[in-house]
């Protein structure tokens, strides 16, 4: 493990953080955010590439529209309305996306917060305490995610959260991969494929109609190797309304256990990431509003230039009794797992 001070936020030090494996994969994390700034996996001639869209400063990770690498919490996606009920007791929460709420809160969400960390040579917790009432939502909560790089070329995440109250938790990780390296441009040439028979559906606004609809016959459908580009100016109303790919996929055969759940290859690099989840969505974004700005490297990134594999329940569930459930009290504390793991042909 590697630290060192990575500028200041607000007058207090921001620090990355690196660990890595012995077959020189490694990954840059910061306390700020407990945000992946990158990802190097080895390539074809072994010097290792970064995968993984970021910033070349922490002051640029204050704005930070499009969650470049960040965790997100306690609930990421959308909220209808940005309010609820929990038990009859109403919650709101910042209304920042039309009239619903995105992620939590743009501000104070856990994409903005300092963490403590806990780092060893492969891998490093960060942890918060997320007081009740904070953003909307009840619940002192005991907020932890572990990044491990492992011998065999993943990057493994494992979130644990403990609450006092029962509440909503449904953190993910925003990280955008190009798999021919952050600044390669395009991933419309990337193959994708997601183990899903149907999708989540939505209206304008992106909240979900609470159909669970088949992508059998539309440009929904990844469920065999497809270029990404191929289908994603289709006309077809639920492409209009996001403007390409942004929906939630109902993941095949959800039972709580870890399993492969989507496959990205690049042509290009011959390089291809497996992800695994023990969770029961992922919302694919293909980065359809990533504007021009400055990365890393004194690099230009444009819409499209990496895409997000964010595993999650599904999109506004507090208000879908018939969708996979967020809720989690005291008696039953939310853990999660995913897996990014890289393989190069």
């Amino acid at each position: 493990m590697n630290k060192k001070e990575f500028g200041s936020i607000n007058g207090r030090t921001v620090y990355l953080y690196t660990i890595a494996n012995a077959n020189g994969m490694k990954a840059e994390i910061l306390d700020y955010g407990a945000i992946l700034r990158s990802l190097y996996v080895p390539g074809k001639n072994g010097e290792p590439v970064d995968v993984c869209l970021g910033f070349e400063t922490a002051e640029e990770y204050t704005v930070n529209g499009p969650f470049m690498g960040a965790t997100v919490g306690p609930c990421a996606n959308r909220t209808a309305g940005a309010a609820y009920e929990i038990d009859g007791v109403s919650y709101k929460m910042a209304v920042n996306d039309g009239p619903n709420n995105l992620h939590s809160d743009i501000q104070k969400g856990y994409h903005k917060t300092f963490f403590e960390v806990d780092a060893k040579d492969d891998s490093i917790t960060l942890s918060l305490t997320d007081p009740d009432g904070s953003m909307g939502f009840p619940g002192t909560k005991e907020f932890a995610v572990t990044y491990t790089v492992t011998a065999d070329n993943a990057l493994q995440l494992d979130y644990k959260v403990t609450t006092d109250k029962k509440t909503i938790i449904n953190p993910t990780n925003h990280s955008y991969f190009n798999l021919s390296g952050h600044g390669a441009g395009s991933i419309e040439n990337h193959l994708l494929t997601i183990k899903a028979q149907r999708y989540t559906p939505v209206i304008q606004g992106s909240i979900p109609t609470g159909e669970l609809a088949p992508v059998a016959g539309t440009p929904m459908d990844f469920t065999a190797p497809k270029e990404i580009g191929k289908e994603i100016r289709a006309d077809f109303e639920q492409l209009h309304f996001t403007g390409g790919y942004d929906h939630n996929w109902v993941l095949d055969d959800y039972d709580g256990s870890l399993h492969t759940i989507a496959v990205l290859s690049d042509p290009a690099s011959g390089r291809k990431m497996e992800v695994a989840t023990t969770l029961p969505g992922v919302q694919f974004y293909a980065g359809n509003f990533i504007g021009e700005q400055k990365a890393k490297g004194g690099l230009m990134y444009h819409n499209r230039s990496g895409l997000a594999l964010e595993t999650q329940f599904f999109p506004d569930t507090i208000h879908e009794p018939s969708f996979p459930s967020y809720l989690f009290d005291a008696q039953h504390p939310y853990q999660s797992t995913t897996v990014y793991r890289f393989f190069q042909d």
